[in-house]
């Protein structure tokens, strides 16, 4: 049990990393249109031409993998036996709702997973779905497939209503991801759930408002 757990939380910090760099990028759309198409494609096809990004993106899709197999394993048999969901067992940190429900949290947040990667991964890496125009360099114009998602108002709602679960997900499992991998320090921890917390609203509303901003430019 505790291999299993340890993998949802190597797996999920490591994913928890991907989103502050693909936040990052995701502000390069706030800048003027122009410099945003440029820079956004540049970005796009330094990921795709780059072997040490190939790598790291294995490793991200084997993470994700890893961690949504691991934990509906994990949630499946904690339902069945009715134990805390963490190794740590703390009645005042464990009976939060988000603690209770993150099973049903991550429903949310792989729907979510599969109806962006459909929209995104699919159209850039595979071609399907609508034809998207080329960039300068001959490559899937990756900010216009984006532009144009974020002006469909439902895409958008979707995209931004979806990252409340997401913040809260990301709120309690950080924080459960060190105590999990042994990190028990009781300063630690409390300083550990306020930067948890900064995080998850970081990484939730960011992701949340960009595509509003996009929509109303």
């Amino acid at each position: 049990m505790f291999l299993r757990k340890g993998i949802i939380a190597t797996s999920g910090l490591f994913l928890c990393l991907f989103l502050v760099v693909h936040l990052s990028a995701n502000c390069i759309l706030l800048f003027p249109e122009e410099m945003a198409r440029e820079a956004y494609n540049s970005y796009s096809t330094a990921l795709r031409e780059s072997t040490m990004i190939k790598i790291v993106a294995y490793l991200l899709y084997a993470s994700l993998i890893f961690h949504v197999v691991y934990a509906a394993i994990v949630t499946y048999k904690n339902r069945k036996a009715k134990p805390d969901l963490y190794v740590l067992n703390r009645s005042n940190e464990n009976s939060t709702w988000t603690s209770q429900n993150m099973g049903f949290i991550g429903i949310f947040i792989l729907i979510f997973i599969v109806i962006h990667l459909a929209n995104f991964w699919a159209r850039i890496k595979l071609g399907l779905g609508d034809s998207v125009g080329l960039d300068s360099r001959g490559h899937v114009d990756v900010y216009e497939v984006t532009y144009a998602l974020f002006q469909n108002i439902y895409y958008v709602l979707f995209y931004s209503i979806l990252m409340v679960p997401l913040g809260l997900h990301l709120n309690h499992g950080l924080k459960s991801g060190f105590k999990t991998l042994g990190f028990f320090h009781k300063k630690g921890l409390k300083i550990l759930a306020k930067v948890s917390l900064v995080y998850a609203a970081i990484i939730s509303v960011g992701f949340c408002v960009i595509p509003l901003i996009v929509y109303f430019k």
